[in-house]
């Protein structure tokens, strides 16, 4: 017997599709969308239709921008040799937070995982190396303090230190195990100031 009538059912599938929310969750967002004006639904359906057609990856650092440089990479005031390397936006926005950072990013969208058949190749690191060819002083890695984050780091320490760019790792600090994401502003500072040579 069915408990939802079919468009209910459709779009509690849909939203449960969504990272994080189980079907309770599912079920509570599509009683609250439906219960919302019609225009508001509109303009979330609309927003995030937009979004998906016009966010794209930063043809510098990969990460996601509606333009073709995102706002750090077109901002001069960045130092350009020096480049941290994070697995995701949301890490290179954790950095952002702090306002400490002054050099560019480059984001992986990923981290080296042989279990989930994850190599180099899947991730952005191409991207990485050939920026390395311009004029760099640094890479700053700062990927997660996981077995994944570690096996990506020590992968993209011995590819590049042969071209001699000091390759620093950020220091502990961030928790084993835990995401750049969760980790407060004042944590993420310190284990940017003490990063070690790798």
């Amino acid at each position: 017997m069915e408990h939802y009538s079919e468009q209910m059912e459709l779009l509690i599938a849909e939203l449960s599709k969504l990272p994080g929310i189980g079907s309770k969750s599912a079920q509570r967002l599509a009683f609250h969308l439906i219960s919302q004006p019609k225009e508001d639904v509109e303009r979330l359906a609309g927003t995030m239709v937009s979004a998906r057609e016009n966010i794209r990856y930063c043809r510098q650092c990969c990460s996601l921008t509606d333009r073709e440089l995102c706002g750090v990479c077109s901002d001069p005031a960045r130092d350009q040799k020096t480049i941290m390397v994070v697995e995701t936006t949301r890490d290179m926005i954790a950095y952002e937070k702090t306002g400490k950072y002054k050099g560019v990013y480059h984001v992986l969208h990923g981290a080296i995982s042989p279990m989930l058949g994850i190599g180099p190749d899947d991730i952005r690191l191409k991207e990485l190396i050939e920026r390395l060819k311009g004029d760099v002083n640094e890479v700053i890695i700062a990927t997660n303090s996981t077995l994944e984050g570690e096996t990506t780091a020590m992968y993209i320490s011995k590819l590049i230190k042969p071209a001699g760019i000091k390759v620093t790792r950020i220091a502990s600090g961030v928790p084993v195990g835990g995401d750049l994401e969760y980790t407060d502003e004042v944590t993420l500072l310190r284990a940017l100031e003490g990063r070690v040579d790798m």
